[in-house]
């Protein structure tokens, strides 16, 4: 889905005026693997009105396997010079010809159908597509790499503290069908690790909580993603648990302004914690917020099997991000405007269609 209106450039402008290191990124080409995804599209699409407004000569490399998809999504910078579609897929070797100065890995399945439905594709995609990235980046020596982990890497709270910091560790069950998404997380950040080792490559590892935004893909099965769905069809909001899990949230703006801070701030080796503290939110109260918000209530109802099998068990995770943070970053969205916008934005989209 082709995203453009006032709304969504507004908050793509508000990333770009919140972002104080420009002239570090400005000139340079980026790599954006897993593009069309949600925070990879709202990337691209940040970099490209940066082209825009400040004529910044900034060449964006949008990579994914559907090539449609790709088309969809991007089709107003089809003539844009400094916009390159990339197909191919990430766990197979990529094109020797690119050539960037950052590489940002986003390809992953992210909700719980497809952890459920394509188990072998959520390990491998983490697993299979950062080792080819990685391989790639000893040949050509970017910049700059950012592997996008994950709030799962720290799987269940102990019980030992309020919120984990990045040197956390709690319990994972390995011999289940779910547990392919954090380990996959947790393997490719140890290989991370063991490029730098190897080959001295410049790696930064943002972990992220659970991100939404206008950007999502419409069959994201991602519980706040059908909460937003729900309120974007005008629908009472679906909760499908008593809504007790305990989570840290970002919109994807906040993310998407992370992910540049790190780039040129971010210090090499080092994970850091991404999460937007206005959105630690009950997952009950992020509904009732979204059903009060449009004029809706919340219903409850039970998952199916399939769907239930890619539901995480963790029930509180949040995340304490005093690390960025004390680099000087801050999430630049407040609540009310992060899901306002979400659902607006989604809607008038929905209604050109």
């Amino acid at each position: 889905m082709l995203i453009h209106n006032d709304l969504y450039l507004s908050d793509i402008d508000h990333v770009i005026l919140n972002q104080k290191s420009w002239s570090d990124l400005d000139q340079k080409s980026f790599l954006v693997v897993g593009a069309s995804g949600m925070i990879g599209t709202f990337l691209v699409d940040v970099l490209m009105r940066r082209n825009v407004t400040a004529n910044a000569h900034i060449h964006v490399f949008a990579m994914g396997r559907n090539e449609t998809h790709l088309i969809q999504r991007f089709s107003q910078y089809e003539n844009s010079s400094y916009f390159h579609l990339v197909v191919g897929d990430v766990t197979k070797p990529l094109t020797t010809a690119l050539q960037t100065d950052y590489v940002i890995n986003a390809a992953s399945n992210t909700h719980p159908r497809a952890y459920a439905s394509d188990p072998i594709g959520t390990i491998m995609t983490n697993l299979m597509g950062t080792e080819q990235i990685l391989k790639h980046a000893v040949r050509h020596r970017p910049q700059r790499i950012l592997f996008l982990s994950s709030v799962e890497i720290y799987g269940e709270n102990r019980g030992d503290v309020d919120q984990f910091d990045e040197n956390y560790s709690g319990y994972i069950n390995p011999n289940t069908l779910r547990a392919g998404y954090p380990e996959g997380k947790r393997v490719s950040e140890a290989l991370c690790q063991a490029y730098i080792e190897s080959y001295n490559l410049n790696i930064v590892i943002p972990r992220l909580s659970r991100v939404f935004g206008p950007s999502m893909k419409l069959n994201d099965s991602k519980a706040s993603s059908q909460f937003i769905l729900k309120a974007v069809h005008k629908e009472n909001i679906v909760l499908k648990s008593q809504g007790t899990q305990y989570y840290s949230y970002s919109y994807v703006g906040d993310v998407v302004s992370a992910l540049l801070f790190l780039l040129v701030n971010g210090q090499k080796g080092e994970a850091y914690n991404i999460a937007n503290s206005n959105l630690n939110l009950h997952l009950k109260d992020f509904a009732n917020e979204l059903a009060t918000m449009f004029g809706k209530k919340v219903v409850y109802d039970l998952p199916d099997d399939i769907e239930a099998a890619g539901y995480s068990k963790v029930t509180k995770a949040l995340l304490d991000t005093k690390k960025i943070n004390d680099l000087g970053w801050t999430a630049p969205f407040d609540r009310a405007r992060s899901l306002q916008h979400t659902v607006e934005i989604l809607r008038s989209e929905l209604n050109k269609n």
